[in-house]
């Protein structure tokens, strides 16, 4: 689209010219065979200098971010990215430049002399054909040099129905400002009129603009729902140690020595083992040809325990928990969604391989588990027949006042070498820091989208020139201010900003549930006021600078202007 707005601001400076070419003689074709080739001359150093750009940033980023970056860059030329990126330039350039060419092209010249006030014809079906195939093109190599090209297909037909529906909705702003009653304010009247007057870019600049700041503001609503989340529930649950490997027989010296230290400290421990799933409903693992979607727990060990009562942060919601002192056959409670990748049911039998002994269990009850408890959480919790006879370990929880987390710290590592002490505030302060490297680089990204709708309203400005000079002139011959005149730009700034804001808060709002709520299982509880204030800020920011840009317009003196209208 920027290109696109580039294109035709480029050959609207060169209307006189090509409008004298066709009233001394040349043809259309050659016409078109000029402004084809300097295009190309055009595109050609484009693309050269954002290869030599895209070549040269990585490594001054690298050499910027330091040991920012969590993982080392490995800094080198290579030409694929490269090669993709300049046909990306070129089929992109190729693509919007053929309708302002084809109409530059095939307009006659007494058009060309007025086409300032003329509406641009709808391109031929030949130039529509062309730009589908481009765009075709454009596609299919996102799809084809993906590493995913499910997901890059899916992205590009969301995108695609994404650039449709703005588009729509530009048409539809276009055209309903076209039809709202006229305000008696002449600034307002003027404003309304700039939005559907003939060259108007309100469409474009819809599209553009809805695009970068949809996808700005998504990514702000998924951002602040997981920050959210983490500060709401994390730190309010977690306890201020994992214990892992206590030996069992050293469980009972564990909790005496935390008791010790820290008298008010809540420890709870749980048996430790761990093993694959060899077979589930008398299918072997190893005999699958593939595992099925979600069936995370058929691939290598899983972490097992056995429990006489229904584990803290479990609910059960289909068959019965076995009694304390339960001494039949071994018996397993497996978490729901497990059972539904599985194909499980209730009287369905699981094998796992404890330490090489196969241990077939029935399934007895269903579990929906919190995962937020920050607690232990086990996919399959077993009778305790079934694995208390096995060599096992214990792991431990602990929650402490954290003045004496250093001493407990040292005490533990000192009595008992073998047992890994975590501590949950280092492992959040991370994760932490994690989402917050996360979040930078997704605004990074979002902030290109966001940079190429400036670039299109820097077109749109551009393109629109000559008419804004025009509008501008007029208005101070009839006696308007440039304070008045700039008024009238700033009001239709603004009602663009206001609708295309709406509209990305809109998608964000549908986007961001369904990643956060669907695809994330969490709560949905959005920060809206940051929401609200990113995209406001994306979008009056732009646009401000557009404003700024149409200043030269205010300048020009009537005489100067009319000489050259």
């Amino acid at each position: 689209i920027g290109v696109g707005n580039g294109v035709s601001s480029w050959l609207d400076a060169r209307r006189g010219g090509i409008a004298t070419l066709k009233v001394l003689g040349a043809s259309s074709r050659m016409i078109g065979a000029i402004y084809i080739l300097q295009l190309a001359l055009v595109a050609a150093g484009a693309v050269a200098a954002g290869l030599v750009a895209g070549a040269c940033v990585p490594a001054i980023v690298a050499w910027a971010a330091g040991d920012a970056l969590p993982v080392p860059p490995q800094l080198g030329l290579y030409p694929l990215p490269l090669v993709t990126g300049a046909l990306y330039g070129l089929l992109v350039a190729l693509l919007f430049a053929i309708a302002p060419l084809d109409r530059a092209r095939s307009v006659p010249a007494a058009s060309l002399f007025r086409g300032g006030v003329e509406r641009p014809a709808r391109p031929a079906w030949p130039v529509i054909a062309a730009m589908v195939a481009l765009a075709g093109l454009i596609a299919g190599l996102a799809i084809g040099t993906a590493r995913e090209p499910g997901f890059a297909a899916l992205f590009v037909a969301a995108a695609a129905g994404l650039l449709v529906v703005l588009s729509l909705i530009g048409v539809g702003v276009r055209a309903l400002a076209a039809r709202l009653p006229h305000p008696r304010r002449p600034l307002l009247r003027l404003a309304l009129a700039n939005l559907h007057r003939p060259g108007a870019q309100t469409d474009r600049l819809v599209v553009a603009l809805g695009l970068g700041l949809s996808l700005f503001a998504t990514l702000a609503v998924i951002e602040t729902n997981l920050s959210g989340q983490i500060a709401r529930s994390v730190p309010a649950r977690a306890p201020s140690f994992f214990a892992l490997d206590i030996p069992n027989t050293e469980a009972d010296r564990f909790r005496a020595l935390v008791a010790r230290l820290s008298p008010g400290a809540e420890v709870k421990t749980v048996p430790s083992l761990r093993g694959p799933v060899v077979a589930f409903a008398g299918k072997r693992v190893a005999d699958l040809k593939s595992i099925p979607d979600g069936a995370w727990i058929l691939r290598g060990d899983r972490g097992l325990t056995y429990a006489a009562t229904v584990p803290e942060g479990s609910r059960v919601v289909a068959g019965r928990w076995w009694p304390a002192d339960y001494a039949g056959p071994p018996l397993v409670s497996l978490d729901v969604k497990a059972a539904d990748a599985l194909g499980l049911k209730l009287g369905d039998t699981m094998t796992v391989s404890v330490l090489g002994v196969e241990v077939t269990a029935t399934i007895a009850s269903l579990r929906e588990i919190d995962w937020d408890t920050m607690g232990f959480n086990f996919v399959m919790v077993f009778s305790p027949n079934a694995l208390e006879g096995a060599p096992h370990s214990v792991m431990a929880t602990i929650a402490m006042p954290p003045a004496g987390e250093n001493a407990l710290s040292r005490a533990v590592t000192a009595a008992f070498p073998s047992v890994s002490l975590i501590r949950i505030k280092e492992v959040l302060a991370q994760v932490a820091d994690v989402l917050g490297q996360l979040g930078v680089a997704i605004r990074a990204a979002a902030s290109v989208a966001v940079a190429a709708g400036i670039a299109v309203l820097i077109g749109a400005i551009a393109s629109s020139r000559r008419a804004r000079v025009r509008d501008a002139v007029l208005l101070k011959l009839l006696g308007a201010t440039r304070g008045q005149v700039l008024a009238a730009q700033a009001i239709e700034y603004a009602a663009l900003a206001t609708i295309v804001s709406a509209l990305a808060l809109a998608v964000a709002a549908g986007a961001g549930w369904y990643v956060v709520v669907r695809l994330f299982g969490l709560e949905w509880a959005t920060d809206w006021p940051t929401v609200i204030g990113t995209v406001l800020a994306g979008a009056f920011a732009p646009l401000a600078m557009g404003l700024a840009g149409a200043l030269p317009a205010l300048r020009a003196r009537p005489a100067q202007a009319l000489r050259t209208l």
